[in-house]
């Protein structure tokens, strides 16, 4: 018996190569990482209702207990299609992320100084709406289109400039409850609708306005800065976090780096993908 174990084993470490170690090493890093990602997700609490009904399956199966076995086979089948449904939208934005690499059309990477007037002419009216407390809601497209929200409001397709976005923005304009859509350094469109985000944990000082803001990041990779009516509070949301109380400085550093991103700023699908499950989902924290 023990001549046979040590044949065993002797076999099993014979066949055992280095890229069965990076194998299993790969595996168990990538499980561990999504496991992490649920974890941050409203996914978690369906996963542990999950894993109670397979611990339940795989009981009903030791004690014989064969409706509550075929019972909860035939919820597996239907469960597989339901969880599909249920994540969608964790399942999308995973998906997007990976998929989003340096050679995708990306945000346009303009000149230095057409990027500079943009960045000034923003800054400064979000500075204005600050102080005025003017509330301003500004998306910025990148990579993903935002289409179906372009249609929602009005086509505008203007040069950027701080009296276009004070005229949009002014309280008695009629477009000035919706979002601007910024697409290729333009004001594309005004008046626009954005999803609110379904995060519940927000602090419920939060607003409409900055729900909504959230809301379109959590489904696209867009950067939102949002000026608060009631406090004149600049934020911005960015992969479903906001960063509150911005001032001008932080803004336009953060337009220009969205506007002339360096080689380093601009990862590649498999650095993403790296990213992803080393937990560099989102940088920003929720304030």
């Amino acid at each position: 018996m023990l001549k046979v174990f040590s044949d065993l084993i002797s076999d099993t470490v014979t066949g055992f190569g280095i890229n069965d170690v990076f194998d299993i090493l790969i595996t168990a890093f990538v499980i561990y990482r999504i496991l992490e990602f649920i974890k941050e997700t409203r996914a978690q609490q369906l996963l542990k209702g999950l894993l109670v009904l397979v611990v339940a399956y795989f009981a009903s199966g030791l004690f014989n207990l064969h409706v509550i076995q075929w019972f909860l086979r035939g919820a597996f089948t239907v469960g597989l299609f339901a969880l599909v449904v249920l994540f969608q939208p964790e399942l999308r934005r995973g998906l997007e992320y990976i998929g989003r690499s340096k050679f995708s059309v990306r945000l346009s990477q303009m000149e230095k100084e057409k990027a500079k007037h943009i960045a000034d002419e923003i800054s400064t009216a979000m500075t204005d709406f600050s102080s005025t407390k003017t509330g301003a809601l500004i998306v910025f497209e990148r990579e993903i289109t935002l289409e179906d929200i372009v249609e929602t409001g009005t086509i505008i397709d203007a040069e950027i400039s701080e009296q276009l976005l004070g005229n949009l923005f002014y309280e008695g304009s009629p477009l000035h409850d919706g979002a601007v859509i910024i697409r290729d350094g333009k004001v594309h469109a005004a008046g626009c609708v954005l999803p609110l985000t379904r995060n519940k944990e927000l602090n419920k000082s939060l607003g409409t306005r900055h729900r909504a803001g959230i809301g379109i990041t959590e489904n696209s990779d867009a950067l939102v800065l949002i000026v608060s009516e009631e406090t004149g509070i600049i934020s911005m949301a960015r992969d479903g976090k906001i960063d509150r109380f911005l001032d001008r400085k932080s803004v336009e550093k953060t337009l220009l780096n969205m506007y002339i991103p360096s080689d380093a700023e601009t990862p590649s699908g498999i650095q993403r993908l790296l990213d992803l499950f080393l937990g560099r989902r989102g940088k920003h924290v929720s304030k």
